[in-house]
């Protein structure tokens, strides 16, 4: 991480998965959730601070827009699995029936243990020297695409196509707190399916839907 921790107990727990938590003598549990909480507000905000300063000449519009792709679930899992966190995580044997997400989130709560441990230049220096620098590139993420259904539907609107996003949610084949629902889109342009997708939320799924139809847009396969 490119320092020494002073409190590794923070870093044990941001590790901790709720489907292995500890139990406290109160009966309450020790896992992630609360540095995740807490880490996806200095994320937040080191990343706001990072693209103040990068992007001197850019407008809020611009920043905003930034900032929400380098903190979308999407990035921050890749970005945790780049980093092997999904190898150091204490998590039950049934991680396959674990969304993706438990990696991002597990990145948010790193943040959160560093921040009560070393403070806020800590962090932020952690995402300048270990994230921006190795793993993620600012100019590359701000000339990047990330709301495909906004783009699907304005290229349905100049042609005056008819477009939906029939979207339900697929049975669960367990039940429990390991097994969150999954939603699957079907999207319809002038009543015809031209691409399917799921996802974790409705949001997501409906996105990945709106990407994959963009693409055949872009290829000519959709015309």
């Amino acid at each position: 991480m490119g320092f020494w921790p002073r409190q590794i107990r923070y870093y044990d727990l941001a590790l901790r998965h709720k489907s292995l938590s500890l139990h406290n003598a109160d009966g309450s549990l020790q896992n992630n959730e609360r540095l995740e909480f807490l880490g996806d507000s200095i994320l937040d905000a080191l990343v706001a601070d990072v693209l103040y300063h990068h992007f001197e000449n850019r407008g809020e519009g611009f920043l905003t827009t930034t900032r929400s792709k380098i903190v979308k679930r999407e990035t921050l899992n890749k970005l945790a699995l780049d980093m092997g966190l999904d190898k150091m995580m204490v998590v039950a044997n049934n991680t396959n029936s674990l969304r993706k997400d438990i990696f991002g989130n597990t990145l948010e709560a790193l943040f959160g243990a560093i921040y009560l441990d070393r403070g806020y230049e800590a962090c932020r220096r952690f995402l300048e020297k270990k994230i921006l620098e190795q793993l993620l590139d600012l100019e590359a993420v701000a000339k990047t695409v990330s709301n495909y259904k906004s783009l699907i539907l304005e290229w349905c609107q100049q042609y005056h196509y008819e477009l939906e996003f029939p979207t339900h949610e697929l049975p669960r084949e367990e039940e429990g707190p390991a097994t969150p629902p999954v939603f699957e889109c079907e999207l319809l342009i002038n009543g015809k399916v031209v691409a399917k997708a799921q996802g974790y939320s409705k949001k997501n799924a409906q996105q990945q839907a709106a990407e994959r139809a963009w693409a055949d847009v872009q290829s000519g396969k959709l015309q």
